[in-house]
């Protein structure tokens, strides 16, 4: 049998490695930071504005973050020697694509590829902890970490190197380097020592699945928020400087790269000195005295400089105060120092807890801070846009280490009321202190296995006593949090529709087809993030997944709010806003996937019920508050100025995203706070898959996207179809109608179905759907508003009856198809497979039919575009729900139909359906 033992290194080989290592990501950070300076000159030639030039800068920034995870998994799988090079390369192409690129989108395509070089980053953190023990990783995580200094290399040399031959001339000189390090890297490097233990014993490497597990541990995200300042202020600091000390003290491009280069020089080389403070006294201390003297530090560079009058008693007294350059370039340095200090503590945790899985939770560490430098100098640009103070991005900095300070604190506190309930202290280093050795084990194995303090272990909603006696509270406030997290997903999924119709009065010039696109994009990417966030609770948790999928939406809303305030916003940002509001279409879910965890079956229906339709109500909220909070300054002067309308009225239209934000962010707040994770809660994906051979589970999509399908695709395209069929009439203050009558009726007429049956009943729904557009095609040709609009609620409240009809029909149709297909199954686990894939079922056709957000809006902008007029897509319309009709008559309603007898009394009806699906209409 093959050894598999580990080879000790040998000095030299450590050594050797960490010099490979750091040298690499030393010329990696050179290229990836390399707009700093570039970007200054493509800016005046592209004559971009603050925040084109902070997503610009940005851009490689965000592609290095993101593909950290994925990099640290693949160097844990094939080694560093391999990864790296291939990394090196990849980026070095990018980078050379820039200097020939002449157009802003294009420079946006090389910058993502430009990215790469940041993702060197956790190649080398995996690839460096392999060689050295747990007592001296800080310290070499510390030297390798110094390679952050490429940053200040591209300062010094870089604005020399464009001032004699031009920005292109560094971008080419760059790639190259960066080419000859990566061939040099693969020609000298070695396989680490444990990649070559497991070459030897042949064991094939962890899956990716396993790789990912510890990624759901709240303490690894409590470690990225810290990096996501040490680290991602850092790379936006570095990144934002020239500009700032040029605009503030008025000092020319290279005297600018110089002076950040300090920054960028003390916030780098200072790391390996952190690295050893933290092996010595601890990675806690080190992270205290971090984001201490960071607030202080902060706190002054804050201050923006000021003119005082103070009317004294002998005529008026007046003074400024005003931070020099000198003193300036002092503090930025010191905040460097202890930056730099932090991001060793950081990375000195990771390989002690986590040893197994360096590379994905450092690789998820790291994409976490890295996102902070693509973040913060895009809002960087746009606080700086909208006060007009330039030291607004130290004020953003203060709070960032204003909250981390205060979770570490929360988190140390708690763990010392754990040790003190268990009578043992806490030890000062926890991670060092061998005495501890055997119960921080103990603690990593049970907080790996249920991720959280919060984990519920044991969750019996079945026990009646359990129920009573825990389970009932437990789970109705879980649903009771969920519930408002859900109806901002909704909100702000189709702000669009509203935005859309207001953008050409405040002079966006956009055509008919393009604002429909707007209208439509959110339907297209949110129907597609329902598939994946189906997949994430039993990854994540329901607790962590509904925390941080509500956090996201905090992204579009902010986004839409800077980005209408000026009319040279691209098209681009608009669409690329557009997708992200899709962050809100995929939550529903993992929303609905988290709740049915949580009740019995007797309670699960109405529990999602209430989570679904109150959940649905999002739609309605937004349509009929954004046109009243968009024709007030709400935020006063720090949600900008109005844009003047063509009617010459005030618009706050930013108010659109805005008027989210607070509530999303105590939405977040409520939901890490107050929900639960269920150990147990897991699902597999390869059991669900069997429903893709189910023909009824393709049947069953096509006819909810007839219901829910045109319910969410109305309502994203109804407002901008109202406006420009009836451009006299204020239509955004009756639209909200549609959505509301919708959702009502959902919650409202299930019993119809019950008494019915399904199929009976979505029969005529799809019949009364045919009739409601020919009333609508004649409300247009008769040119009457009310007509038209009275036509659309009565569809959306055909809508409702269809998806409780449709749903209902799912579980009837799977107990009646499984004994036919798995004749081989007992009959209680043929029940036990019927409710599996009819809960699978369920969330499919609800993922499908989401794609109707964007196909409604899309036919109504492209009929319009072609024709002039809507009619061809209502025509398509028509025609679709006729084939609706004529399936659901030929498969299930008609004499010898699946259902026929069933809905009629004519043969006992399975056993009953689950409560699983009964309720779920999004």
């Amino acid at each position: 049998m093959a050894s598999t033992a580990q080879v000790q290194p040998t000095r030299s080989q450590q050594n050797g490695a960490l010099t490979l290592s750091t040298v690499a990501f030393t010329v990696c950070f050179a290229v990836w930071t390399i707009f700093a300076i570039v970007g200054i000159e493509i800016k005046r030639e592209l004559s971009l504005s603050e925040t084109q030039f902070g997503l610009l800068i940005g851009t490689p920034i965000l592609t290095g973050s993101l593909v950290r995870v994925f990099l640290g998994v693949w160097t844990d799988q094939f080694g560093g020697r391999i990864v790296f090079p291939l990394t090196m390369l990849a980026s070095a192409g990018a980078t050379f694509l820039l200097s020939h690129a002449a157009t802003y989108p294009l420079m946006l395509l090389a910058a993502l590829g430009m990215g790469l070089a940041g993702g060197g980053f956790s190649v080398g953190v995996a690839y460096v902890s392999k060689w050295y023990p747990p007592e001296k990783q800080g310290s070499a995580l510390g030297i390798f970490g110094m390679g952050n200094v490429g940053a200040a290399v591209t300062k010094f040399f870089a604005p020399w190197v464009m001032v004699a031959l031009g920005w292109q001339a560094v971008a080419q000189f760059w790639a190259a380097g960066l080419a000859v390090v990566a061939v040099l890297f693969f020609l000298f490097a070695k396989d680490d020592p444990a990649l070559a233990a497991r070459r030897r014993s042949g064991t094939p490497p962890r899956s990716f699945r396993e790789q990912l597990a510890p990624l759901k541990n709240e303490q690894i995200w409590r470690f990225s928020l810290y990096y996501f300042f040490v680290f991602g202020a850092f790379v936006a600091l570095a990144l934002w400087l020239p500009e700032y000390l040029m605009g503030v003290y008025g000092v020319d491009v290279k005297v600018a790269g110089m002076l950040a280069a300090a920054f960028s020089l003390s916030a780098s080389v200072f790391r390996a000195y952190g690295g050893m403070l933290s092996d010595r006294f601890g990675a806690r201390r080190v992270m205290y005295m971090t984001f201490g003297m960071s607030l202080v530090l902060l706190f002054m560079l804050s201050y923006p400089a000021t003119d005082y009058t103070v009317h004294g008693i002998h005529g008026d007294i007046r003074f400024s105060t005003s931070m020099g350059l000198v003193p300036f370039v002092v503090v930025i340095f010191v905040l460097g120092f202890f930056m730099s200090l932090g991001k060793a503590a950081v990375y000195k945790h990771i390989p002690v807890y986590y040893p197994d899985h360096v590379g994905s939770v450092g690789g998820l560490v790291g994409m976490i801070g890295g996102l902070g430098g693509f973040v913060l100098p895009i809002v960087f640009g746009a606080v700086s846009d909208l006060t007009g103070i330039w030291t607004s991005c130290f004020v953003v900095l203060f709070l960032l280490v204003a909250v981390a300070f205060t979770w570490m604190h929360i988190a140390v506190r708690q763990m010392e009321r754990e040790g003190a309930a268990e009578a043992t202290s806490l030890p000062p280093f926890p991670e060092l202190a061998k005495v501890h050795a055997e119960r921080v084990k103990a603690q990593q194995a049970v907080h790996a296995a249920t991720g959280s303090p919060r984990v519920l272990k044991e969750w019996q909603p079945e026990d009646a006593v359990f129920w009573k006696e825990v389970g009932q509270k437990v789970a109705h406030r879980n649903l009771w949090l969920s519930v408002p997290a859900l109806l901002l997903a909704f909100a702000v999924w189709m702000v669009w529709s509203v935005v859309v119709a207001k953008l050409p009065l405040i002079g966006f010039n956009y055509t008919t087809d393009q604002l429909f696109w707007l209208a439509a994009l959110p339907g297209l990417s949110g129907a597609t993030f329902r598939i994946f966030y189906s997949f994430m609770v039993p990854i994540f948790g329901g607790r962590l997944w509904t925390t941080l999928s509500t956090a996201s939406l905090l992204i579009p809303a902010f986004g839409i709010g800077y980005a209408v305030q000026n009319p040279a916003t691209p098209y681009f940002i608009f669409l690329v806003l557009a997708l992200l509001c899709g962050f809100g279409g995929g939550n529903f879910a993992s929303s609905m996937a988290n709740i049915g965890f949580f009740f019995p079956k007797a309670q699960k229906g109405n529990a999602l019920a209430v989570n679904a339709g109150l959940g649905n109500l999002g739609v309605s909220v937004m349509q009929f508050g954004v046109p009243l909070v968009i024709t007030a300054g709400v935020f006063g002067a720090l949600g900008g100025t109005p844009q003047i309308a063509t009617d010459g009225s005030q618009l706050w239209l930013q108010n659109a995203g805005f008027i989210w934000v607070p509530f999303i962010i105590a939405s977040t707040i409520l939901a890490w706070l107050g929900m639960n994770d269920i150990a147990d809660a897991k699902a597999s994906f390869a059991e669900q898959a069997v429903i893709f051979q189910r023909k009824h589970n393709w049947l069953m999509s096509w006819l909810y996207t007839g219901t829910f399908g045109s319910f969410i695709g109305f309502s994203a395209g109804l407002p901008l179809l109202a406006k420009h069929q009836f451009p006299d009439v204020d239509v955004l203050k009756f639209v909200f109608l549609g959505p509301l009558v919708g959702a009502i009726s959902r919650a409202a007429t299930g019993w119809i179905s019950d008494r019915w049956g399904g199929a009976r009943v979505t029969l005529w729904v799809f019949l009364l759907m045919m009739a409601g557009v020919v009333g609508v095609i004649y409300a247009l040709e008769a040119e009457s508003w009310w007509g038209f609009l009275g036509m659309f609620v009565f569809m959306f409240a055909v809508t409702g009856v269809g998806n409780a009809s449709t749903f209902q029909m799912i579980p009837n149709i799977m107990r009646l198809e499984v004994p036919r297909l798995m004749p081989h199954l007992s009959a209680a686990d043929q029940l036990r497979q019927a409710e599996k894939e009819s809960a699978a079922i369920v969330g499919f056709t609800s993922a499908i039919a989401a794609y109707g957000a964007f196909f409604i809006p899309k036919s109504f902008g492209s009929s319009i575009s072609a024709t002039g007029s809507p009619l061809a897509a209502l025509i398509g319309f028509l025609a679709f729900y006729a084939s609706c009709a004529a399936l659901t008559w030929f498969v299930y309603t008609r004499r010898g139909g699946l259902l026929y007898d069933i809905e009629r009394g004519r043969v006992p009806a399975p056993v009953a359906p689950s409560t699983l699906t009964q309720g779920v209409s999004a």
